[in-house]
């Protein structure tokens, strides 16, 4: 019979894809292996390889469409198929069933209205589910059968029976009258946000409009940011670094680092600088843990670097950056910068990051306020160096001088770290950045 193939499961945290290319039509013959269709997950593009050797019988997608996991794709003929349905078989008729069937262990027990409701809905036979799912749902006491599935390929996931037993369990509570006297309780860390948005208006009203759909990257994008944003307790500090002499260090040693097919830029400084205050102040290379109230500390230092690229913002993860010299990061950071804006990097590449750099200098401004990259804790963002006048010496004694100057800005989680953190933080960022030689001292 045809095989239907469905979205697999590319990994952890992913539910779905936009089709970007597909690289077959019906009736066309595909290899076991062989790539058909390419899918964007989370910044990352995938070739999906065919489940089987056969032909193409039917295609559900095309490009531009947005498919959960475990949502068929395209149906297949396999070799060997039409010559299998021509010879006779033999069915057998199933046992017909004059109702839903319930273990005999939940008999005894008065069914539910939420059971009651849900088992009418449900086909007889079990429950697609991993074995840790079913050992969850004997010790709550929950019939898979009865649990709407949410996970790839229409399994049952255990957060499925946690939810269920959760329901089954407010049903089953008789209503509690109120009490004599309330006592307030502390405020969640992560209190859950609660405002509902209300309805655009129709724009149409006041002149033409056109629309094109939330895609891809910028999908992924807005989804982020606005989870970071509605978790996160933003606040920025700011200052600026004179950068004049780790400017003149940079062009007397680009053209070594061009010649390897790299690029020694300020953004490179910036990662070994940032690793060296977060050996500093171990608290901004962490995660908070909301649910349990603990911060995380990394004992690694993996910095994510903001790239734009014509899809829209990406930001791959250059891995111990403190195990690395100046030489290695501009060669490595260049490598992934290209492959970030040709549409080529892994989505493991996207992952793991424990401290983000954005540096918008290339294209101007005086400042900036940077998001925090959710789960991490702080983000350095880097404005545009301009020779600036500066004033040294004292008020008796002084002189105006020409000097490069940096803008920093530190965005943080104010929930676990302070603003005179961050003053510090910044300060020995700003000592490093300052002088090539304190830099290379420091880490």
């Amino acid at each position: 019979m045809p095989k239907e193939f469905r979205l697999p499961d590319l990994g952890e945290g992913i539910h779905e894809g936009e089709v970007v290319e597909v690289l077959v039509s019906v009736g066309d013959r595909v290899i076991d292996g062989k790539p058909i269709l390419v899918v964007e997950t989370d910044k990352a593009t995938t070739e999906i390889p065919s489940p089987v050797t056969g032909v193409v019988q039917e295609i559900r997608v095309k490009p531009g469409d947005v498919v959960k996991v475990g949502a068929v794709l395209m149906v297949f003929i396999e070799d060997g198929e039409a010559e299998a349905v021509r010879k006779p078989k033999r069915i057998e008729e199933p046992e017909k069933m004059e109702g839903p069937q319930i273990p005999a262990e939940r008999v005894m027990q008065p069914a539910t209205p939420v059971q009651a409701e849900a088992v009418l809905g449900k086909a007889d036979g079990p429950a697609p589910a991993a074995p840790s799912t079913r050992r969850l749902a004997r010790e709550l006491g929950v019939d898979l059968r009865l649990v709407s599935a949410s996970g790839p390929g229409g399994r049952v996931a255990p957060e499925d029976v946690r939810a269920f037993a959760e329901t089954l369990k407010h049903a089953a509570e008789p209503p509690k009258a109120p009490p004599m006297a309330e006592v307030e309780a502390p405020p969640a860390v992560m209190p859950p946000a609660i405002l509902k948005i209300p309805p655009l208006p129709d724009f149409g009203r006041w002149g033409s409009i056109s629309r094109e759909p939330l895609r891809s990257v910028r999908r992924t994008t807005a989804r982020h940011m606005t989870l970071a944003w509605s978790q996160v307790p933003h606040v920025t500090h700011q200052d600026v670094v004179d950068v004049t002499e780790l400017e003149a260090f940079r062009r007397r040693h680009k053209e070594q680092i061009e010649a390897h097919q790299g690029t020694l830029s300020l953004t490179v400084f910036a990662m070994k600088a940032a690793v060296a205050a977060l050996k500093g102040h171990p608290r901004f290379n962490a995660s908070l843990d909301a649910d349990r109230e603990e911060i995380i500390l990394k004992q690694y230092y993996h910095i994510g670097v903001a790239v734009d690229t014509e899809r829209g913002l990406i930001v791959p993860v250059v891995r111990d950056v403190d195990r690395k010299n100046i030489t290695q990061l501009a060669l490595e950071l260049n490598e992934l910068v290209a492959r970030s804006r040709a549409g080529k990097i892994e989505r493991e590449e996207l992952t793991g990051g424990t401290f983000t750099i954005t540096n918008i200098g290339i294209l101007g401004g005086t400042g900036f306020t940077p998001i925090v990259n959710y789960p991490e804790v702080a983000i350095l963002g880097m404005a545009r160096a301009k020779l600036q006048p500066v004033v040294k010496g004292d008020l008796e004694n002084f002189e105006v001088v020409p000097r490069l100057m940096l803008p920093l800005i530190l965005g943080f989680d104010h929930r676990v770290v302070d603003g005179a953190d961050a003053a510090r933080f910044l300060g020995m960022v700003m000592d490093a950045l300052g002088s090539p030689e304190e830099l290379l001292m420091m880490v």
